[in-house]
């Protein structure tokens, strides 16, 4: 994996368009989008969850980071994130999954459909594409509520 090409995430979203007022904003949008990404990838699922991740992780992530504000709070991560376009992060965030990681040609992509549940919530049903070897979800689609999963796999597909 040494020879894959590398793309710095600070720079896809060092640019990005921040929703937010300016001038009442403490902390760097870049930084809130960076630390919930490695919280994610390490596992967080809930915005306290991320910001404990920062919080434990506040050494390591201060060499990559300034964080001269320190680390934002739960409602910080909430607030930004139901602030930022969805297209945008997505974008932004696929470009860097596809230069950082191959699917090598004639790898098995299997698609699945599975419906999210969780107390309290509607039910979100999903169609997913993974790659089996590389151990990567390559694609998520909402199959809207009123159609069934075969409507929303040529939409994945396209994506991919």
């Amino acid at each position: 994996m040494d020879n894959l090409p590398k793309i710095s995430l600070t720079r896809l979203f060092e640019d990005m368009d921040d929703p937010r007022v300016v001038g009442r904003c403490s902390y760097p949008l870049v930084e809130v989008v960076l630390i919930d990404i490695c919280a994610v990838l390490c596992g967080a699922e809930t915005w306290t969850e991320v910001e404990e991740f920062g919080e434990s992780k506040r050494e390591w992530l201060g060499r990559l980071l300034k964080l001269d504000q320190g680390i934002p709070s739960h409602d910080t991560f909430r607030r930004v994130f139901s602030l930022l376009p969805a297209e945008g992060f997505e974008t932004r965030f696929r470009e860097w999954v596809e230069a950082t990681f191959r699917i090598e040609q004639g790898q098995v992509i299997a698609i699945d459909g599975k419906t999210v549940r969780r107390a309290g919530l509607r039910a979100l049903p999903l169609v997913s594409a993974w790659a089996h070897h590389s151990g990567l979800v390559l694609g998520q689609r909402k199959v809207d509520e009123k159609r069934n999963e075969i409507t929303a796999i040529p939409q994945l597909l396209d994506d991919l």
